[in-house]
């Protein structure tokens, strides 16, 4: 292998969404830095299989509204 071209690999810590913890290996960030993952297999519908529908500035009902004369009719 070359020297000096592959990036440092040290180790760091993680935090789940759940709040426990494990180390592991990583290039990312410096010796000892603390990764905390926004999304994990405990929490990623993916995983779960139960999803969970977030209304960020009222972006459903905007759509709902835009499309709703697209629905069926009665």
């Amino acid at each position: 292998m070359k020297a000096d071209i592959h990036p440092e690999y040290h180790e760091i810590n993680v935090v789940m969404t759940d709040g426990s913890t494990f180390k592991t290996r990583s290039t990312w960030g410096k010796a000892g830095d603390t990764l905390r993952l926004d999304i994990d297999p405990k929490s990623h519908p993916a995983w779960t299989g139960v999803q969970k529908l977030l209304d960020t500035g009222g972006q459903i009902a905007k759509f709902n509204k835009r499309f709703a004369s697209f629905g069926l009719k009665k």
